[in-house]
């Protein structure tokens, strides 16, 4: 039978739909709340879809659905399906590494320590925790705050009853009640790492109000000691506690979800909220091999948090709705309020979590990222070519002396010295930046498009606003390359990116390496045409200052430059050293004319 033929007997039920190719490998899983209109989706003309999915389709020998009962449970058998089968087309999870949990294990006297691995011994486990340093400090507070065993020993009530153990340093130092010689009961013991498990699941307040409790019912029966106690335990937990906090109380129990999509890759952060405190943060990367739509990337990301920690609050914040509905849960987007701060809060750590993704790929793989860089920047300025070529140019005058322009050239995403190209400016006069722009971009590609027309930059990026770009935009069309090349310009100001014809800027995500490369490349042109622009300056400002004394010339001048190096080096020498080169009489002209302009 034909694959369309196939897919046009797909029911009207949510279910699992998974693609095959020609040697019947799974390419693709995919969920839907209505199969037959999803898949159908994937199967128009190839124009309607994009590159990567397209190509994809292409390869499509065989589709086959799972039918189930709810959005739900298709969520949970696609992600099922995709970590049995790892089809080639899939959103694939970036971060292979394990996250620590915090163990307590099933023994009469249970232990409670950090780990990478979970083991079906009865054991339970809380986190995982993406900070390694928090889980950390949390098992260390712990410790402090509840006197418990760190040994490995397999500490029994009959082992305790035939006296099988000897106190350890820790006992000594009051770091443990020595469960292992009858320091402690196992009833105390065990409400001691009841506890802990309330605590971990964000029930600290309760705990905090338990203690007061005790220490006013102690105080009121004149133990003070015990009071002190319970005093000192509420000082611990509220220190604690308030480190965690970043909302008040009245928001509940929820869950947090953010995601950045860049590109190839999206970055997700999840934040468990109890009691107005986050007890559990988890931040995911993932590799996007076709073009997916964000709500399906955040319903595979909502999915294998669901994996990981199985239930999921009733009340979740999003950036925007997931393209799911699961029963007795609410997604909710913010507008405003102390929600709106959580997610706020779970988005700057998906933004933290991308930026160093960059900084490690642009050490590891420098080549990878500069392409990423370049796709980067044609998907935000919608180039239909990849800027590997890109020309940056900037004016330099100061009050309209010395007009120059500057020409830097970036290549793969970096600076090409040999490529730059400075420019005298030679038919405008006076400070007139508009002209000079396109006085200059006219020279540049009139002369490229003689010597070398295969060289055309993809993009080219003017440093200044509407009105250097019109100008620019002349020249270009002028020469007959304006549909050749995507011209831009970068507003200094505020950092705004212009096209012709747009009288608004474009959205550029400011943290974006986009808009960094195009920092780079404008910084870069503003540097090398101040330098330049600096040079002449000084030469006209030497040979003013030399060539107004009469009886010195061009080679006089060049005599004294070449030994002296300076004007100011001239007029503070010997006379007896100028007269040398250029005779007494001269000598002592060129040093009072000199000496009467520093006056």
């Amino acid at each position: 039978m034909n694959i369309k033929d196939k897919i046009a007997l797909f029911p009207h039920s949510p279910g699992v739909y998974r693609y095959y190719d020609a040697e019947g490998n799974v390419i693709y899983v995919g969920k839907a709340k209505d199969l037959h209109k999803r898949v159908a989706q994937y199967f128009v003309p190839a124009e309607r879809l994009t590159r990567k999915t397209a190509v994809m389709v292409s390869k499509i020998a065989d589709a086959q659905y799972t039918v189930v009962e709810s959005e739900a449970d298709a969520l949970l058998l696609e992600n099922n399906l995709i970590k049995q089968f790892k089809p080639r087309y899939n959103i694939l999870l970036k971060d292979s590494k394990t996250y620590p949990w915090i163990c307590i294990t099933p023994e009469e006297f249970p232990r409670v320590f950090l780990t990478r691995r979970m083991v079906r011994d009865g054991s339970r486990y809380f986190g995982p925790y993406s900070s390694v340093v928090h889980a950390r400090n949390l098992v260390e507070f712990i410790h402090n705050m509840y006197p418990l065993r760190t040994c490995r020993h397999n500490i029994t009530a009959n082992a305790i009853l035939h006296g099988k153990f000897r106190p350890c340093l820790n006992f000594h130092i009051k770091k443990c009640k020595g469960c292992c010689v009858g320091g402690i009961s196992q009833k105390e013991y065990l409400a001691n790492i009841e506890e802990i498990v309330r605590l971990l699941r964000g029930g600290g307040r309760e705990i905090i109000q338990h203690y007061k409790s005790l220490m006013m019912e102690a105080a009121e029966n004149m133990d003070f000691e015990q009071a002190q106690v319970y005093k000192e335990k509420i000082q611990s937990l509220e220190q604690h506690y308030s480190k965690s906090v970043i909302m008040n109380s009245t928001v509940g129990d929820v869950d947090v979800f953010s995601l950045i999509v860049d590109g190839p890759e999206a970055f997700g952060n999840f934040m468990r909220i109890k009691g107005g405190a986050v007890v559990q943060s988890l931040n995911l990367g993932f590799k996007l091999m076709i073009e997916e739509e964000q709500e399906s990337v955040l319903a595979t990301f909502i999915g294998e948090i669901r994996e990981k920690f199985g239930t999921l609050s009733r009340d979740i914040i999003v950036p925007f709705l997931p393209d799911i509905e699961i029963e007795n849960i609410e997604f909710r987007v913010p507008v405003r309020g102390d929600k709106l701060a959580l997610l706020e809060l779970s988005a700057r750590n998906a933004k933290e979590m991308r930026l160093n993704a960059l900084k490690q790929q642009e050490h590891t793989d420098p080549d990878a990222y500069k392409n990423m860089v370049m796709e980067s920047l044609q998907k935000q300025i919608g180039m239909k070519e990849l800027p590997v070529h890109i020309e940056c140019f900037d004016n330099s005058n100061i009050q309209g002396t010395n007009p120059v322009s500057a020409c830097v050239v970036f290549r793969n995403a970096v600076p090409s010295k040999k490529d730059y190209r400075h420019f005298k400016v030679k038919t405008v006069v006076g400070a007139n930046d508009y002209a000079t722009m396109k006085e200059v971009v006219n020279r540049r590609y009139s002369r490229m498009l003689e010597e070398n027309p295969e060289d055309l930059p993809q993009l080219i990026v003017i440093d200044g606003g509407k009105g250097q770009l019109a100008f620019a935009y002349e020249a270009l069309s002028e020469l007959g390359i304006i549909d050749k090349v995507t011209l831009i310009a970068l507003a200094e100001r505020m950092e705004e990116v212009y096209r012709v014809g747009d009288p608004y800027p474009m959205f550029i995500d400011r943290n974006s390496p986009a808009l960094k490369v195009l920092q780079q490349i404008r910084d870069e042109a503003h540097r090398f045409g101040i330098t330049f622009h600096r040079k002449l300056r000084s030469k006209a400002q030497i040979e003013s200052v030399l060539k107004t004394i009469k009886g010195v010339g061009e080679k006089t001048e060049q005599r004294l430059l070449l030994r002296f190096g300076s004007v100011a080096r001239i007029a503070s020498a010997p006379i007896e050293e100028v007269a040398e080169l250029v005779g007494k009489s001269l000598a002592e002209k060129i040093m009072k004319e000199l000496n009467k302009k520093d006056e």
